[in-house]
């Protein structure tokens, strides 16, 4: 296992040329993009839900850096296996921001016709399957869908999130103990925002650690700085390559915070402080990245401006066409059971749509 956090950017944005992956101006420029419209997304979410306008959302305001960074060391090809709280890693593959919205809507125009977990993204074009809200239950199948790859000879990696609270979770142990026998191509990458809702990280573990606990299952293990992309990127990046090379799984740990409540349904205050949580904010991952771009000439303030005005437009443009878009139709409950809709459907059908007309 690695020793220490890694970290390439401090707060201040000053970094370590020896470790500084040394990304493009235009590359560097996509992240922060990523990360300025996941934080406007988020900010959006949670005023429609407290408007009464959508019913639940789960929001990632200060842990951007984790899921945009590590997403953003996979190739296209490559199977992302997310939790519930990794809105940037969706706008980053390319998931549209109205199909984000029309999600938590559940309208016609979701491509799960109404029928997901609130913030349980996925798209099948862009290898993003979709999550469930019992946490863990992705790692397995990130294994599966490795092995899978692995046995036809296809040389992609799987990446499954998780938080925290998921390694108390025998799902946690089933998917570790089996890639790491059988050497699956998996980045098993937990974020750990200090909290399984209310539950604080030192209540879920005895060890050290959580990246300590691959020394235990036969792999790598590392820490890193969550709030700090390039670093994020950087061990993401070993991980994958070490994946794809036949060496094995990695287990990262992402030490970072949840600023916000863990759902719109949850009281944070009830569970800690407002100074543990102001500390936080000083570390926000956002500004450290723009420090970073200014440190080296490659940021101003006419391009913040515009970049925040920019992503302000485009959210407000996918949350009016979401909102103008109808819900699903009775028939679509029926119509993705079978190929073809049996007689029972058939008749299950017509009794829905004569409650539906009368009810």
């Amino acid at each position: 296992m690695s020793s220490g956090v890694l970290q390439v950017v401090n707060q201040e944005g000053k970094f370590d040329p020896k470790l500084d992956p040394d990304l493009p101006q235009s590359e560097l420029h996509k992240l922060y993009r990523t990360m300025i419209y996941t934080r406007v997304f988020d900010n959006r979410m949670i005023a429609l839900q407290r408007q009464g306008r959508m019913s639940f959302y789960a929001p990632c305001v200060g842990e951007e850096a984790a899921h945009v960074g590590s997403a953003y060391a996979l190739k296209p090809e490559d199977w992302l296996f997310p939790q519930y709280r990794e809105q940037g890693a969706m706008i980053l593959r390319g998931i549209p921001l109205e199909q984000l919205v029309s999600s938590l809507f559940g309208n016609r125009n979701d491509v799960c016709k109404g029928r997901n977990f609130a913030n349980a993204w996925g798209d099948r074009s862009l290898n993003i399957v979709n999550s469930s809200a019992p946490v863990g239950t992705q790692i397995p199948l990130a294994v599966g869908a490795a092995m899978a790859a692995k046995y036809k000879g296809d040389k992609i990696v799987t990446l499954a999130y998780f938080g925290d609270g998921s390694t108390s979770s025998g799902y946690f142990h089933v998917g570790l103990t089996f890639a790491s026998v059988f050497k699956a191509p998996t980045i098993f990458f937990c974020k750990n925002n200090q909290y399984a809702v209310s539950v604080p990280t030192q209540r879920q573990l005895g060890s050290e650690n959580i990246a300590v606990k691959a020394a235990g299952y036969g792999m790598e293990g590392v820490q890193v700085d969550g709030n700090d992309i390039l670093a994020v990127y950087r061990v993401t990046k070993d991980a994958v390559e070490r994946a794809r090379n036949g060496e094995g799984p990695t287990l990262i740990e992402a030490i970072t915070y949840r600023i916000g409540p863990h759902s719109t349904s949850d009281d944070p205050s009830r569970y800690r402080s407002q100074e543990e949580v102001e500390s936080w904010k000083r570390k926000d991952p956002i500004k450290r990245l723009r420090l970073y771009l200014e440190n080296r000439g490659l940021w101003g303030e006419k391009e913040e401006a515009d970049l925040w005005k920019e992503a302000e437009d485009m959210v407000s443009e996918a949350v009016r066409k979401a909102e103008a878009a109808p819900l699903p139709t009775v028939e679509s409950m029926f119509e993705d059971v079978y190929k073809e809709m049996s007689t029972a459907l058939k008749e299950q059908l017509q009794d829905a749509l004569t409650f539906h007309e009368w009810g």
